[in-house]
């Protein structure tokens, strides 16, 4: 389980491809030093498992339905990507419940800078409407951050100055596609109530 405040922003090195898998090889720091392979890390909101680390870099193999369902096909040399281990027993919870399981792509629509802070507007997936609530928590590229406003099938969050620079918003572009999870209470609570009305 992870929550959602980045550790550190890595950097692919490259990516690489076999006849069953893609590999990413992201270049970090800091989580480095104590990551071993057969870790679980999150990397842009997706939850891959460690293979091979060196000094300065680990590689995870990204599976077809991994490609098929999130942005990670997308990066190339040179990307920032999120990057967070998953939470400690005793760890403090900052964030929000993160899985790491994607359930959609979206999209920026928009992201300019408003007095100090930032407006970033996303574009979801039309079924996910049901899953949006005004001031509930929303993973977007893995980062935990509240919805601030809802608009058809847009919705904003406000981006503190510190979250900018500590993750990968800021390469965020206009168009650039980005990894979203919903509230997993949500998520429940649907499958509970689908599960009376068949009885």
């Amino acid at each position: 389980m992870f929550t959602g405040i980045i550790e550190e922003v890595g950097e692919i090195a490259e990516m690489t491809s076999s006849a069953d898998f893609q590999r990413i090889h992201v270049r970090a720091h800091h989580l480095i030093r104590d990551l071993k392979a057969g870790d679980s890390i999150s990397v842009n909101g997706v939850c891959l498992t460690a293979r091979i680390i060196t000094a300065d870099t680990f590689s995870a193999d990204l599976s077809r339905e991994t490609l098929d369902r999130t942005s990670l096909k997308i990066l190339k040399g040179g990307s920032l990507v999120n990057l967070e281990r998953p939470m400690i027993a005793d760890g403090r919870f900052g964030g929000h419940i993160v899985q790491g399981h994607v359930d959609g792509v979206g999209r920026i629509q928009e992201f300019a800078r408003v007095g100090d802070d930032y407006n970033l507007q996303i574009e979801y997936p039309e079924d996910a409407f049901r899953y949006i609530v005004e001031k509930g928590s929303i993973s977007v590229d893995g980062i935990s951050l509240t919805i601030a406003r809802i608009r058809s099938n847009v919705f904003d969050v406000a981006i503190i100055p510190h979250t900018f620079e500590n993750t990968n918003l800021q390469r965020a572009r206009q168009g650039d596609p980005v990894n979203l999870e919903f509230d997993i209470i949500a998520k429940y609570v649907e499958r509970m109530l689908q599960s009376r009305n068949i009885h």
